[in-house]
């Protein structure tokens, strides 16, 4: 009996500890399902926490989710993380669900991207299309990437396609507005951003994209209206102090702009606008060597930028570093497009050095005015080379070859007008220029096709030109240059005095050329005094400058002033600059006066 009881008591044991096994424990509830946790993953990945979203993914695939169903996530997980080598263990075998394919692939797409492999990128965008056809966010997508990859038609026409598909996508809306403002001009693209804010009024990029296009514009009580709006919603924002330093700059007030830019918090160090703008206000403040180490930084992603040269030239001579400012600029001055300021820069180095025999004939150099040439630099493309050699055949079979393969590449149209225009056939240059002028329209563009309307004798088809630019961006400096030598062709000297008053009170007060041809300008408007400071100005900057000579001749001619300093002004142009309108025109003058003068004396 006690045996029977002892196995009852055994047995109950057992059962009791059997439940005890199988009932959770306080504290310790039943692992957590995996669709929650996936959901809980795609909640972290949406709003940035790459971190987080790695641990719930690694929960599920630990509870037995197979790998196919996440393999999208995690490629999103580690590169909101910046990990792209885990990311391309999940992403590149692109294996994925049905449910999860579209995610994967563009997540593999954004992936090649940042590795700089944009023809992968593009075949996994089409893996994406093919899966949603119709999603105009990812039409947009491709179309920046089509862009980046000088697909520039293509890119024209995804973005097209996007606002098809959906008219009021913000995103849609913003890509058209940039591509807008690359083809036809700053207020052309002004609407799309308009729009784009009424569906959203409070997107920050939007936002930026409207603030940037008012600026350049010079509609800056507006743009300060826009940024202040962006610090509003997004206080600190890098973007709008930035913006609002430039505009500071602009106006002259450089430690109210060096104070913006201090608030961007460094956040905006890759930005070459923004670098360059530190270097501008350090050499305004006197920081010389500051200034030129920025330049230098600049240069580095923008070595054919002639403006930035000119500020590191600047800066090297303003910091006494001579000799090295000779050696840095010695191939720049071996090419005949380097500007005249430039040239005196490193002219006036060589002087310092105690080198005459070196500055001599680069300040002659300087002296002499700039002609406007088209330049197909050899080193960089084999059609260059070709036309350097002569061999002009070749090179126009090579750039004719290069379009037709690919003719919504900007690159090939601009380069192919290029070459029609070097050979002499201005028309067909014309035509490639317009086709280019179709995906953008930067300032050297539209010298070359101003260059190419003279060429072939249609100033009226220059006129349109210029006039169509100034329409939609006022104040394009190259269109205005051009608008006042259209002025000065038609016979309006005061639209063109006016023209280049503005350009010389708004930033270009150093440019000798242009301060003569304002001087000329003002001369034949009947206002010779006025000209005569204009030359004196160019002058005073530019001693050798047959085209400042001209001018203070032509004025103190206009004048009956000084009459043997202007004979002397006069002749020495003519000696550099050969017979001219200008100088036939002071002659005559300076006859008249002596003749005058001889009557008077009777």
């Amino acid at each position: 009996m006690a045996d029977g009881l002892l196995r009852r008591l055994c047995s109950g044991i057992g059962i009791l500890a059997a439940a005890l096994l199988l009932t959770p424990l306080a504290g310790h509830a039943d692992p957590e399902p995996t669709a929650p946790l996936l959901e809980k993953a795609r909640a972290a990945i949406r709003r940035g926490d790459g971190i987080d979203a790695e641990v719930k993914l690694k929960a599920a695939l630990g509870r037995g989710v197979a790998r196919p169903g996440l393999a999208a996530y995690f490629g999103e997980a580690y590169l909101l993380q910046g990990d792209l080598e885990q990311a391309r263990a999940w992403l590149a075998p692109a294996v994925f669900t049905r449910a999860t394919a579209a995610e994967g692939f563009h997540a593999l797409a954004e992936l090649e991207q940042r590795s700089g492999n944009l023809p992968a990128a593009g075949r996994a965008f089409d893996r994406v299309l093919a899966i949603t056809p119709n999603d105009a966010a990812l039409w947009v997508e491709i179309g920046r990437l089509r862009y980046r990859g000088g697909q520039h038609l293509l890119a024209i026409a995804a973005a097209g396609r996007a606002i098809a598909i959906a008219p009021r996508n913000v995103r849609a809306l913003e890509f058209s507005g940039e591509l807008v403002r690359d083809r036809y001009g700053l207020a052309a693209a002004l609407p799309w951003f308009e729009a784009a804010l009424v569906q959203a009024p409070k997107d920050v990029s939007v936002l930026s994209q409207y603030a940037a296009t008012l600026g350049e514009l010079d509609r800056a009580s507006e743009m300060l209206v826009v940024t202040r709006r962006i610090l509003e919603i997004a206080p600190g924002n890098p973007q709008a102090f930035y913006l609002q330093a430039v505009m500071a700059a602009r106006a002259g007030q450089y430690e109210l702009a060096r104070g913006l830019l201090a608030r961007t918090r460094g956040k905006l160090d890759a930005l070459p606008g923004a670098v360059l703008l530190g270097g501008v206000l350090d050499l305004a403040a006197g920081n010389n060597r500051s200034a030129a180490e920025t330049f230098e930084r600049v240069l580095t992603g923008q070595p054919d930028n002639w403006r930035v040269k000119e500020l590191l030239a600047r800066a090297l001579y303003l910091s006494g570093q001579y000799r090295y400012l000779t050696l840095r600029f010695r191939a720049d001055l071996s090419r005949d497009d380097a500007p005249a300021y430039l040239v005196t820069c490193v002219a006036r180095a060589h002087e310092a050095l105690g080198e005459r025999d070196k500055a001599g004939p680069l300040l002659d150099r300087a002296a002499r005015p700039q002609v406007a040439t088209l330049r197909i630099v050899p080193d960089r493309t084999r059609i260059g080379t070709l036309l350097a050699q002569g061999r002009s055949a070749e090179a126009l079979a090579l750039a004719e070859q290069a379009r037709i393969a690919d003719p919504g590449f900007y690159d090939n149209q601009s380069l192919a007008g290029d070459v029609q225009l070097a050979l002499g056939h201005p028309l067909a240059a014309q035509q490639r220029y317009a086709q280019a002028s179709l995906i953008r329209m930067p300032d050297s563009l539209i010298l070359r096709r101003f260059e190419a309307y003279a060429a072939a004798n249609d100033p009226a088809g220059a006129s349109a030109l210029v006039s169509g630019i100034l329409a939609q961006s006022p104040g394009n400096r190259t269109a205005l240059r051009l608008a006042a030598a259209l002025a000065l062709h038609e016979g309006d000297p005061l639209r063109a005095g006016a023209i280049l008053d503005y350009l010389v009170r708004t930033g270009d007060e150093r440019d000798v050329q242009l301060l003569s041809d304002l001087a000329v300008v003002r001369v034949n408007a009947g206002d010779a005094r006025a000209g005569e400071s204009a030359a004196l100005e160019a002058v005073h900057l530019q001693r050798a400058s047959p085209l400042a000579a001209q001018a203070l001749g032509l004025s103190l001619a206009t004048l009956g002033e000084q009459p043997g300093a202007a004979v002397s002004l006069l002749n020495k142009a003519r000696r550099m600059l050969g017979d001219n309108a200008v100088l036939a025109e002071a002659r005559e003058r300076l006859q008249a006066g002596h003749r005058l003068r001889a009557e008077e004396g009777a």
